[in-house]
């Protein structure tokens, strides 16, 4: 079964659950999904392999499969997180990287040009995963590019999502934009400030893409608290 195939199914739903049309606790069947799919039971249970690794989606032995439920504050504490791992990243990039892999994410960045300006959110946010990962791995730590590279996949659907909000395309580019600039010239400080700043998407549009979330999902055990700024 072509990997795509897959892929496919789990975007699919990861949109679904992320958009409450899927909601916390509702039972995912794989039959009902391969005949909705018109596929075999393989690509979907690849595919909820996949969202039961990035906690979308919890698979009880014997009870079936269900959405998680994922508690507002848990989903902040992991944004916190990934912002700190983010900057990291990005400082010790801005020490570490070679000449190469500038030009490789100069590259990167110029084709993502291309998506903003065609308004491709699918054709961007696979340029601004590789981006991202471009400076993972320019920062030397193989440990720290790997943790940063899971905690990415655990809400890459949040972050395909806010994508879509109003004017959010371009300013994702033009953070990449100052992004590269900073790491061109070498300046650790002002990259690990730019790359947190991009996580938490300064301006208030974190807080915009949780206003945007589902009642069933804001909810959900856990999210009694209050968002950081």
């Amino acid at each position: 079964m072509p990997r795509s195939r897959n892929d496919r199914i789990k975007i699919k739903l990861e949109k679904d659950i992320v958009a409450g049309i899927l909601k916390p606790g509702e039972r995912l069947d794989e039959v009902s999904l391969a005949i909705q799919f018109n596929v075999s039971r393989t690509p979907v249970r690849e595919a909820l392999l996949q969202l039961s690794s990035m906690g979308l989606v919890e698979m009880r032995p014997r009870r079936g499969n269900i959405v998680a439920q994922i508690g507002l504050k848990d989903l902040l504490d992991m944004f916190e997180v990934m912002a700190q791992l983010e900057g990291t990243c990005g400082r010790l990039a801005a020490r570490r990287a070679t000449k190469a892999e500038w030009e490789l994410l100069a590259g990167v960045h110029d084709t993502s040009r291309r998506a903003v300006n065609n308004g491709d959110y699918d054709a961007y946010y696979q340029c601004n995963v590789e981006f991202h990962e471009i400076i993972y791995q320019a920062s030397r730590n193989p440990f720290l590019a790997e943790q940063t590279m899971n905690l990415r996949n655990r809400l890459a659907p949040y972050r395909r999502s806010q994508l879509h909000q109003n004017g959010r395309l371009q300013g994702s580019y033009n953070e990449h934009t100052t992004i590269l600039m900073a790491l061109q010239n070498q300046d650790a400080k002002t990259t690990e400030d730019l790359m947190r700043g991009h996580l938490t998407a300064q301006g208030g549009s974190l807080h915009d893409f949780i206003a945007t979330l589902p009642v069933d999902v804001l909810n959900t055990p856990g999210n009694q608290t209050s968002a950081y700024t």
